[in-house]
């Protein structure tokens, strides 16, 4: 049997908005992400991290309960944003999969009761819409560790990175550029603010790098001078670090961005999308 490993996705997931945003640009990027891993990467489970779960400076933590609620984590919507829904359940052995590979890296992992917050189930929303193009595979998220540290979250990625061997799908989930703060100067204009570019830019670049570099490239991203204003706070930038660690010897590609006021949605893919006989040759194999 031929050894596929499932590519790793980026996702800028953006606000809870964007669930209704079909005009939006990015609605059917993340559409056609949903369909290239539901329709060619078919894997058996989803282990996303999202950068609205931080937990401890020095551990992890893993959601092993299968059934939880979600996350309404986000304020002044209106309230119909709070009764939205979105199918999905956990997996008990997915997640004790997850905690052995990070304890076998050093990493104390501790397990937890926790929905999926809008992170994750958002951009879910639009990725694998429950129907028209439903993920019908358990869902276990992970948490990022409480720092900024680029180093860190890359070795986190390396830990995991053994699950694309069995035909789990690794999706790390921020933003390109974030800057709410900065919102209240490009509200309601076409205008975009120059650190945008320049940080999406940078960020392409370090993504796209020789492997050998790639880590290097991509700590340095925290120590450019656009940095804390693309990023006040790294937390919606350290999910591509995770990615760029699980990522292992397969080289990063930018699928498609968008810079757009004081965000960009930059979407990016680790690896390649197997071809047909080689996923069914994968599943075959489990």
């Amino acid at each position: 049997m031929t050894s596929t490993r499932t590519p790793v996705y980026f996702l800028s997931h953006g606000g809870p908005n964007i669930m209704y945003e079909k005009d939006h640009p990015v609605y059917p990027q993340l559409e056609k992400i949903g369909r290239e891993i539901t329709q060619k990467v078919k894997p058996r489970a989803v282990v996303a991290f999202s950068a609205h779960w931080q937990a401890e400076s020095n551990a992890i933590e893993v959601n092993t309960s299968e059934l939880t609620d979600l996350i309404y984590d986000f304020y002044g919507f209106p309230s119909h944003y709070y009764k939205e829904t979105y199918p999905n359940v956990g997996s008990k052995e997915v997640a004790e999969t997850v905690m052995d590979a990070l304890t076998k890296a050093g990493i104390k992992a501790n397990p937890t009761r926790r929905g999926l917050d809008h992170g994750v189930w958002a951009s879910f929303k639009v990725a694998f819409n429950p129907e028209t193009n439903p993920l019908k595979v358990p869902i276990v998220q992970v948490s990022l560790f409480a720092t900024e540290d680029p180093d860190q979250h890359y070795a986190l990625g390396q830990a995991v990175a053994s699950l694309r061997e069995q035909n789990i799908q690794i999706i790390v989930s921020g933003m390109a550029v974030h800057n709410l703060r900065d919102m209240r100067f490009v509200m309601g204009t076409d205008n975009t603010l120059p650190y945008v570019y320049s940080f999406d830019e940078a960020l392409k670049e370090a993504v796209e790098a020789d492997v050998e570099e790639r880590q290097v490239k991509m700590a340095k991203l925290l120590r450019r001078g656009d940095a804390r204003q693309a990023h006040p706070s790294f937390e919606h930038l350290l999910p591509m670090h995770i990615g760029a660690g699980a990522a292992g010897e397969d080289m990063g590609k930018r699928l498609w961005t968008l810079a757009e006021g004081s965000f960009s949605w930059a979407q990016y893919r680790f690896g390649d999308v197997p071809a047909a006989n080689e996923t069914m040759e994968r599943l075959e194999s489990l």
